[in-house]
C-alpha cells in the first residue's frame, strides 16, 4: 500500500492483493488485515486518509459492504476513525490499537464481574 500526499490514498499495494475466497477467513477479516498490515508497516501513518470503500471494494474485488464492515472493525480497534467530512482517517498506531483492544476487553470483563468503569479506572489508578 503506497500513500500519498495529505490524500493519502491506498493504491499500489492494493492493486497487488487479492482475498482469497477459498480461504476459511472472512472476506472483511482479510481486508481488514491489509488494512492493518499497511499501518503497521507505516505505509499509512496517523492522520492519513484512507480511500473511499467503494474505491476500496472495485481494487479487492469485493462488495463495498465488505470493505466497510472491515472499516468498522478497525474502528472498533482504535485503528481508524470516521470524521464527517475528513472520510476515514488513520487514528492510531498498531500498538494503541492494541492497547485499545485490550482495554474494551478488559471492560467488557468487568461488566460481567459487576463492575462501572469508573471502579475499573479506580482499580487501574491503584495499580498503576
Amino acid at each position: 500500500m503506497t500513500l500519498q500526499s495529505n490524500n493519502a490514498t491506498i493504491a499500489s499495494t492494493m492493486l497487488r492483493v487479492k482475498v482469497d475466497r477459498d480461504e476459511p477467513t472472512e472476506l472483511h477479516e482479510q481486508v481488514a488485515g491489509e488494512i492493518r498490515r499497511a499501518i503497521a508497516d507505516g505505509e499509512a501513518l496517523p492522520g492519513e486518509r484512507l480511500p473511499p470503500a467503494r474505491d476500496l471494494a472495485a481494487v479487492l474485488g469485493v462488495n463495498t459492504n465488505t470493505v466497510l464492515r472491515a472499516v468498522r472493525v478497525l474502528r472498533d480497534e482504535g485503528l481508524l476513525d470516521f470524521r464527517r467530512g475528513r472520510g476515514v482517517t488513520v487514528a492510531a498506531t498498531p500498538q494503541r490499537g492494541a492497547v485499545v483492544a485490550r482495554a474494551r476487553e478488559l471492560v467488557r470483563f468487568a461488566r460481567q464481574q459487576g463492575y462501572r468503569v469508573d471502579e475499573l479506572v479506580g482499580i487501574i489508578e491503584q495499580i498503576g
